[in-house]
This record gives structure tokens, sequence and C-alpha cells, in this order.
């Protein structure tokens, strides 16, 4: 069976303009935020109409604003799963930036990636965050559907395709597939080799005509 996996990734957000960690922290989305929920979902309603389409996001508020106009379009009822966050910043989630960026400590050039602490009480590793991730690709992926759509955050796309390609999760301490607020990233495997290919990564052109 050929399938494809639409990963949308939540438009803007109040801790993006207020200068705050998101991570668990659980913003909403902005008013320009869910104009472009609302794009998404036209965007995706016009590719993905009449076809076999399941979706699943994240239970923060601002994914599930943005998987709530989707599904809208879609004529689906969205599955909400807590595995799809993003990374926990713990004790830093809702304090400004700057103050998780002085107590910051990055993962070592060489070496354990995965397993690095990153010095903030509370936080996730990035081995603890991957693995809840393909833990639930896992089970999306299990699923006998053609088309899925699934609504996360920036830093998760980069777990979704790392699992997405097979790519054992230990293996990921270099990963990283930059995003946008509200994009759309297709993945795409073919019904004959069974092939996995990133279509198109973190694409907005469905958000062009808004202001």
């Amino acid at each position: 069976m050929a399938r494809s996996i639409y990963v949308v990734t939540h438009p803007e957000a109040t801790h993006h303009v207020d200068g705050v960690v998101g991570g668990w922290h659980d913003s909403d989305l902005t008013t320009q935020g869910r104009q472009h929920a609302d794009a998404i979902g036209e965007a995706l309603g016009r590719q993905l109409s009449g076809e076999h389409v399941a979706v699943f996001s994240s239970d923060m508020l601002r994914t599930r604003r943005t998987a709530d106009a989707i599904a809208a379009e879609l004529q689906k009822i969205p599955v909400f799963d807590a595995r799809l966050r993003e990374k926990s910043y713990g004790v830093a989630e809702g304090r400004p930036q700057a103050w998780l960026d002085a107590r910051f400590i990055p993962p070592p050039a060489v070496g354990d990636r995965m397993a690095h602490h990153e010095g903030i009480a509370g936080a996730e590793t990035k081995a603890e965050f991957a693995e809840r991730i393909y833990a639930v690709m896992a089970e999306i992926l299990s699923r006998p559907v053609e088309h899925v759509v699934v609504v996360t955050h920036g830093f998760t796309l980069t777990y979704i395709i790392t699992a997405w390609l097979e790519v054992p999760w230990e293996s990921a301490g270099y990963a990283s597939f930059a995003s946008k607020p509200g994009s759309i990233t297709t993945l795409v495997e073919d019904d004959f080799f069974h092939n996995r290919q990133v279509a198109k990564l973190a694409d907005t052109t469905h958000l062009n005509h808004i202001t």
C-alpha cells in the first residue's frame, strides 16, 4: 500500500511572541496562528478530499486547535496523544527564553548526544524524547491508512522523520530537520519498492496568501 504522512507543525503560538519557552507550556495559538491553522486545514482539505485519512495530534492546546481546524475540513475526528508533544524543558517551560539559554548545557560534539543532560531540572533528554516519538509513530504506522495527518511541534518533527526513515533513535544524535510554524512536511512511501522519502520539508506555500 502506498501511503503519505503529512506532518504539520503548529502555527504561531503565544509563547513565540512572548519570548518564553514552549515545551509542555500549554500556550495557545495567536490570532495569526488561528488564521494559519484554517489555511492549513483548507490546503489539506483540497488535497485529501474523499481520501482515507486519519488525523493524529499532540494534546497541547496549540496543536489541538490546529488539528481541529484540519479535522473539520477533512470531516474526521482527531486522535490526541500526549506522546506527540514537544520535548519537555522541565522547570524552564513558560520562563523567558533567556532564562533557559543562560543555563542550557549543549550536547557534546562527540559522544553520547542522546543521553546528554542539558542541565535543566525535569527536562527530557533527547533519548527520552525520541523514544516516546518512536513508540507513537510505530503505532500510527501500523494502521492500514493510506493518508495520515500528524499535528505536532517543531523539534518533534525531527524524530518523526527519523522514525519514518527507520533510523534507530540511538543513531539520531546528529539529526536535525529545520521547520517553520504552520509548515507541512510530506513523507511518502511507494507501493512497489516501499522506499520512503521526505518529499517536501517544512513547506509553507499554503500560507503565502495570508498577510
